[in-house]
């Protein structure tokens, strides 16, 4: 076993058993169930923008390589600069190079998983860069030195009490603020931040390639502060966000804002194509996009998980999965929790470390079922076991375990060999591994086919 995968189970079985956690989780999974549906009556048919949704990203990862150069062509027209990152350390040097030449004490960020997944706060952090994150949730996890437990709502997992807790310790506030006067708190220090900073860095939601363009989707403002305020504006983002044309925002603005929070829109939406032109009053002097690899063509060239980059960041996969509500987001230990997590974070990191993720999951479809782009996910976690076992990540005991099972269940009177104590003494003392997190198997006196035969009297 894998030190990650022995440091998952400590952490989920820990988590599993806290009623406090599950009570908070509940509760804010509770208020997105109630409003997903009144944004969904937006479409007069939901699956079928779904759908039409995942042809566009299938039209646009199978074409991949040219959406991105159409990209850079345009982007560079208007005197942006597109920068190619094949790994993280590319990316974070890359960064620190603009730093230097800006000469930058301090960045303002917007929401961004992917500068979580670099860990670009860390990295500044060691470079004497003050980096301030600017929405409320990552600030609020940032004041606390936790990562985002939540791909779109960062601090899910805490209270208005836990918050108001936070920022007493924190900034000194009275620890009976209301969420409205936390908000305004925050507000007034974050402000302060936009006009000390050199740079804003910001991800984007998407790249759109035939205008050379990133959208960017939010509801507090902060990512258009970020971004156009300094006099430096850095995009970080995955390879893997390309939509064809600006049109195609018509469709999945919507369906982000309603599969992501409940909305029939976000609050504000943002198109950024490159730095203030001539005769403009508003708009960063320079734009920088960093198109990020980090492994994401190990999944673009496997033709089964090539799938998985379609996923357009809505969350709704997590807040649907019973192990994520049940474990929490940090018990991963990955950038990417939940469902979508488990599928592409062994093949961006490495499937033996990270295979694990796969297995923690019931498989009961209802990521599948909810994905605003219909991935198969549940099929997905399925050919990640598969493939790790194909690749010669098990172990001994399991391969042997699992082809036993499968003469077994090939062979009708195999699994009617033995009696009721043979079976469980086999299952649960023989082989330990299974119920080492599970509860003992009970099997049946008499299996379904003997029943069967008893019954007919054949």
């Amino acid at each position: 076993m894998s030190e990650h995968a022995s440091s998952f189970i400590a952490k989920s079985t820990i988590k599993a058993a806290d009623l406090d956690h599950r009570r908070k989780i509940n509760f804010n999974i509770g208020k997105y169930n109630s409003v997903v549906p009144v944004g969904k009556q937006q479409f007069s048919d939901v699956n079928t923008a779904r759908e039409r949704a995942k042809n566009v990203k299938w039209r646009a990862i199978e074409t991949l390589d040219q959406q991105l150069e159409e990209f850079e062509a345009n982007l560079t027209k208007r005197g942006g600069k597109v920068i190619w990152a094949e790994n993280t350390q590319q990316a974070l040097d890359e960064i620190y190079q603009i730093c230097l030449a800006k000469n930058c004490k301090t960045i303002v960020k917007s929401k961004s998983m992917v500068t979580e997944e670099i860990k670009l706060n860390e990295f500044l952090h060691e470079k004497n860069i003050e980096s301030v994150e600017t929405d409320l949730g990552e600030y609020i996890q940032q004041l606390d030195g936790e990562t985002p437990y939540h791909i779109v709502t960062p601090a899910m997992h805490k209270s208005k009490e836990d918050v108001a807790k936070l920022f007493a310790e924190k900034l000194g506030t009275d620890p009976k603020l209301t969420p409205e006067e936390l908000t305004l708190v925050a507000r007034a220090k974050l402000r302060e931040k936009y006009v000390q900073a050199e740079i804003g860095v910001t991800g984007a939601n998407f790249i759109i390639s035939d205008i050379g363009g990133i959208a960017i989707t939010e509801n507090e403002g902060n990512g258009r502060l970020s971004c156009g305020w300094p006099k430096t504006h850095i995009v970080i983002v995955g390879i893997e966000k390309v939509i064809p044309s600006m049109a195609d925002l018509g469709l999945f603005w919507p369906l982000l804002a309603t599969f992501g929070t409940g909305q029939k829109v976000t609050s504000y939406n943002t198109i950024v194509s490159g730095p203030r032109q001539e005769g403009e009053t508003d708009g960063p002097e320079e734009m920088y996009v960093i198109l990020l690899d980090n492994g994401r063509t190990n999944l673009l060239a496997n033709p089964k998980t090539r799938e998985s980059l379609y996923c357009i960041r809505c969350g709704a996969c997590l807040n649907a999965c019973p192990v994520y509500k049940n474990i929490g987001g940090h018990s991963y230990e990955t950038t990417y929790s939940g469902p979508i997590g488990s599928v592409i974070t062994p093949h961006l990191k490495e499937m033996d470390e990270w295979k694990h993720l796969s297995y923690a999951s019931s498989l009961c479809g209802n990521c599948t079922e909810v994905c605003a782009v219909k991935i198969n996910l549940h099929e997905l976690l399925l050919e990640n076991r598969y493939e790790s076992v194909e690749e010669g990540d098990a172990s001994w005991g399991e391969r042997v375990a699992w082809k036993m099972w499968k003469q077994a269940s090939l062979h009708r009177s195999m699994m009617n060999m033995g009696n009721k104590k043979m079976k469980n003494w086999m299952v649960n003392k023989v082989f330990k591994g299974w119920t080492t997190e599970r509860a003992d198997l009970d099997f049946s006196s008499k299996t379904f086919n003997e029943l069967w035969k008893q019954n007919l009297k054949i």
